[in-house]
């Protein structure tokens, strides 16, 4: 999983009644655009993510497009 600064971070959640989670990749520390991000929440949470299977990355350009 790589991902640019700009880039969307989509978490779906996994249990029964816990909603999505949207944010912005506001820094990438990994080498060559891994993890692990800094992401701003929606919200305006800011944490950082090691995504696992249920995070889905929306490149900035298909999220403008």
């Amino acid at each position: 999983m790589n991902a640019n600064i700009g880039d969307r971070l989509h978490v779906h959640g996994n249990v029964v009644g816990q909603a999505d989670r949207q944010g912005e990749i506001i820094e990438v520390r990994g080498p060559e655009g891994g993890p692990p991000y800094l992401v701003r929440f929606d919200d305006g949470h800011e944490t950082l993510v090691y995504p696992g299977p249920d995070a889905v990355i929306e490149s900035s350009e298909e999220v403008a497009g």
